[in-house]
């Protein structure tokens, strides 16, 4: 995967938040496989006091925490940082406290139980989106001979330019982002699409049909289906 830097070169700062000792650890182990800083706490009076000495780009924050709830430790973040990006892990998934998550001040949420996969995948997504991270091999995506130019919308396969769509391009983005990791259909239409498309997974394989024409017609396949799960973006054995 490449790895996400801030804007100056540095790695990415993540504050995980969360009263569940061994969530904690899993959280933190993973985040750094990431390449990024982590630091933890277990209570929002730790989280407010971490946040000053440790400076986070974005923090894991739980909704139910023991000495205050996580939507005051929000806000109390927010009025030191406003552009901090907030993910909320949550175990309640009715309407009103999503909701009231979002309209705190956080940024996106996952409920429990989640996958590490999916964390890691909304805080790329939330770091990128608030122009806060960037590639570490800068706007250059390059998987065997494709090469994305991100700043210039631009594709080339063995140096022809591929021409695509809005869609097809965020697609491959996506793809590109995570070589070797296969990604699910619904992680898929959550990223590149934005919303719930109510199950409508088949979008997804028209899309990935869209592309291998376009990147893999007449050369060694790079997107690979993995039946059951997802899809996967590889080089060609040598």
């Amino acid at each position: 995967m490449v790895e996400l830097l801030r804007p100056d070169g540095a790695p990415i700062r993540i504050l995980v938040v969360d009263d569940e000792p061994d969530l904690v650890e899993v959280l933190d182990g993973v985040l750094r496989q990431e390449g990024w800083h982590v630091a933890t706490a277990g209570c929002g009076a730790d989280a407010l006091r971490a946040a000053i000495e440790f400076g986070p780009d974005a923090v894991v924050l739980d909704v139910m925490l023991p000495d205050m709830d996580g939507l005051q430790v929000m806000r109390r973040l927010r009025e030191r940082a406003p552009e901090l990006c907030v993910l909320f892990l949550t175990a309640r998934d009715a309407v009103e406290d999503r909701v009231a998550g979002i309209t705190a001040g956080g940024d996106d949420y996952v409920t429990k139980p989640f996958s590490l996969e999916e964390v890691v995948a909304r805080l790329r997504g939330l770091l990128r989106r608030a122009g806060m991270a960037r590639p570490g091999n800068g706007d250059r995506l390059v998987v065997a001979d494709l090469v994305m130019d991100e700043d210039a919308r631009e594709v080339t396969r063995a140096g022809t330019l591929v021409d695509l769509t809005p869609t097809e391009f965020e697609l491959l983005r996506l793809l590109m982002l995570n070589p070797r990791r296969v990604l699910s259909k619904s992680r898929i239409l959550d990223e590149v699409w934005s919303y719930d498309f109510g199950g409508q997974a088949h979008v997804v394989e028209l899309y990935i049909s869209y592309l291998r024409k376009k990147i893999d017609a007449g050369r060694p396949p790079l997107i690979h289906t993995v039946r059951g799960v997802g899809y996967v973006l590889k080089p060609p054995p040598p």
